[in-house]
């Protein structure tokens, strides 16, 4: 009886802490960066449980501390919306080298219906070294064949997948076939060859398209195909399909497919040549995914610098665009993310164009903006504050952070270790 009666209390504390959680909270004087390329000075940010219940400037608001739980002055601090780390197998592995701890890619070529939603690990060992540099949300993307399965958005915070998911299923990942290979070796460098298969996997598309759409137009269905059951999303128009392509003929390809299933959301995942096509892409009203703003061109005769203006290019285009960090070690390069953002400022971007590409601009294209994104009345209170710039390396250093108003913890084994010798060193 004692030991239910001691159960009892403990379930009741850890009930009341989780609800202390949730505040009401006031963040004065800080510089606000919206997210939408606007910025107030001496700002007033009021967080109430979840949401941000005001956005504006504290001049002339003569503000009452009893009003609210905790009053944090911030004079001198940045505050920014959340980061969203988009097209990333952040959450679906610990150990790039371990098979056994890899979950973003299945056995098959055809797998629409593989959800990356249900192999998310809340309690991912890269995760935590993410959130120091302001990432509060990633899309876990499913990776390989020609149809990789569908992504979903996750919050960095929560004890479960289902806790963590803000929005399940956003869109199929399509691995549109590319009409020219390109490999690297030491021996050879950068070669091209033709893709012998290009024609057989058009066609192999095709067929499953045509099938699918079919399947999904039927009125009564007699035996459930799970496959084709989960393009039904993609085809009525409530979830995206992202397209993967680098090269210019390829995205026109890739764009030219879509429509001709009536696909209603697209969107080009990786479009390192998309700045040769803007005029279509605004036309066509197709958002991009850009690559890596760290690389280099693929092309002899391009621009040294191609790469790392290309965002500038499609922002001075009118073209929707995003960053991301697909490739080698895509997890844990996840941190880079904002300093991505700012390499691409060093050329044409302004600071908050940049920031809106991986803040406001990656919540349009997901499908999210009308929770996060932006620092607005009414959105979830996912917000953090830095000392300096966070597009900045040298400036960027995240003091405090909230997810839907609940508080961040941001340490992790690499601040630990750094805590840790330099008090052995007596570093000041």
């Amino acid at each position: 009886m004692k030991k239910l009666i001691y159960i009892f209390f403990l379930l009741l504390s850890l009930n009341c802490l989780a609800q202390k959680t949730y505040r009401h909270i006031a963040l004065i004087n800080a510089t606000a960066h919206i997210g939408n390329g606007k910025i107030i000075e001496n700002s007033l940010v009021v967080i109430n449980k979840t949401k941000l219940e005001i956005v504006s400037s504290i001049t002339g608001i003569r503000l009452n501390p009893a009003a609210y739980d905790t009053v944090i002055d911030l004079q001198g601090k940045h505050i920014y919306p959340g980061i969203i780390n988009t097209n990333n197998v952040l959450g679906l592995h610990d150990a790039e080298a371990v098979r056994a701890t890899r979950d973003f890619s299945e056995v098959g070529n055809i797998n629409p219906h593989i959800r990356a939603l249900i192999a998310y690990n809340t309690d991912n060992i890269i995760t935590p070294t993410v959130k120091t540099n302001g990432i509060l949300y990633t899309q876990v993307t499913p990776r390989d064949g020609l149809i990789s399965g569908s992504s979903s958005i996750m919050a960095l915070e929560g004890w479960n997948w289902e806790d963590a998911v803000l929005k399940a299923d956003d869109g199929i990942h399509l691995n549109f076939p590319k009409a020219v290979n390109k490999r690297f070796s030491e021996d050879e460098g950068v070669s091209t060859s033709i893709n012998k298969n290009y024609i057989s996997e058009i066609n192999y598309l095709n067929k499953f398209f045509e099938d699918a759409q079919a399947y999904c137009l039927t009125n009564n269905i007699t035996e459930k195909n799970i496959r084709f059951e989960a393009m039904r999303s993609v085809f009525d128009g409530t979830a995206n399909l992202y397209l993967r392509a680098e090269k210019a003929k390829d995205i026109i390809s890739a764009i030219n497919f879509a429509e001709k299933f009536n696909i209603k959301k697209s969107v080009i995942v990786g479009g390192k040549e998309s700045y040769k096509i803007t005029s279509l892409l605004k036309q066509k009203n197709i958002p991009v995914m850009l690559n890596r703003v760290n690389d280099l061109p693929d092309n002899a005769d391009d621009d040294i610098d191609i790469v790392f203006k290309t965002p500038y290019l499609l922002q001075k285009d009118s073209v929707l665009f995003c960053l991301q960090l697909e490739g080698d070690m895509e997890a844990m390069q996840s941190r880079n993310l904002p300093f991505n953002a700012g390499v691409a400022v060093a050329y044409g971007l302004t600071k908050e164009q940049a920031l809106s590409s991986i803040t406001y601009n990656a919540a349009k294209i997901l499908g999210v903006d009308k929770e996060i994104g932006i620092l607005e009345e009414g959105k979830l209170a996912s917000i953090v504050i830095s000392d300096g710039d966070i597009l900045d390396m040298k400036t960027n250093n995240i003091i405090l952070a909230y997810i839907s108003g609940k508080s961040v913890n941001l340490t992790n084994k690499q601040t630990e270790l750094y805590l840790k010798y330099k008090t052995k060193y007596g570093i000041k």
